[in-house]
């Protein structure tokens, strides 16, 4: 069976919990929730699921545990929590915009505010997954910084980018300055294409790996167990 570019992703999310532990993860967006799941039915079974209001579940949903508000912020502020967020901007140094477009006093769009954004990047691991890689989203500098990045995060003691992935690839900071460096790319897509449709200048290793392809069992998983409508397409178009 040939991969997807959307399976691809659902690959490369999961793999943002390989080996967790016991830790709570929070994917926001389709792909990186079918992708916790597939991690939690494969190489991190230990990893915990919630159904975002008080509830632990097993990856089909039913309830397995309970999750009152005041135990979900201790995990959070003790960096037991890897949250998977969404940006409608994020830079070099992995800031991360989800408030506004255009100046903070007068913005030109008003988008959802910083809302959680803050605290879970100083308390706990975060990573983001962007459906659509372009410029205006990979940018220079950010309109606001909602999520921290490595530049903002000085003594930050659980602040930590693991991943960054987009539909044309992963991402990461291991670079001398942790400014973003290209890790992986999807099949398909070129450097080129990741260089054009990213507003900075990024590292880019001199060998550039694919992404994993998923194993036979994974691909069953995904397609057959976590998402047999293949809703999973419309998010990257492919």
């Amino acid at each position: 069976m040939t991969a997807t570019r959307s399976e691809y992703c659902v690959i490369a999310c999961a793999e943002a919990w390989r080996d967790a532990g016991e830790v709570l993860a929070s994917p926001m967006g389709l792909i990186p929730s079918v992708g916790a799941r597939l991690a939690r039915l494969t190489f991190s079974p230990d990893l915990l699921l919630t159904d975002g209001e008080a509830l632990l579940v097993r990856p089909d949903g039913t309830p397995e545990g309970w999750l009152p508000y005041r135990q979900h912020l201790a995990l959070v502020t003790g960096g037991r929590r890897h949250v998977m967020m969404g940006a409608s901007q994020i830079d070099r140094y992995g800031n991360q915009n989800i408030s506004c477009i255009g100046d903070w006093a007068r913005p030109r769009r008003q988008l959802l505010g910083v809302r959680g954004a803050p605290v879970n990047t100083l308390n706990n691991p975060t990573s983001y997954w962007v459906p659509r890689h372009s410029r205006r989203v990979f940018v220079e500098k950010v309109d606001m910084v909602c999520g921290v990045g490595y530049d903002h995060a000085a003594g930050a003691r659980f602040h930590r980018i693991p991943r960054i992935v987009s539909d044309l690839g992963v991402f990461d900071f291991d670079t001398p300055d942790r400014s973003m460096r290209l890790a992986s790319l999807h099949p398909g897509v070129t450097v080129e294409q990741v260089r054009e449709a990213t507003g900075f200048a990024l590292a880019v290793p001199d060998e550039v790996p694919y992404t994993r392809e998923p194993t036979a069992d994974e691909m069953e998983l995904i397609r057959e167990v976590l998402d047999p409508a293949d809703t999973r397409a419309r998010e990257v178009g492919a």
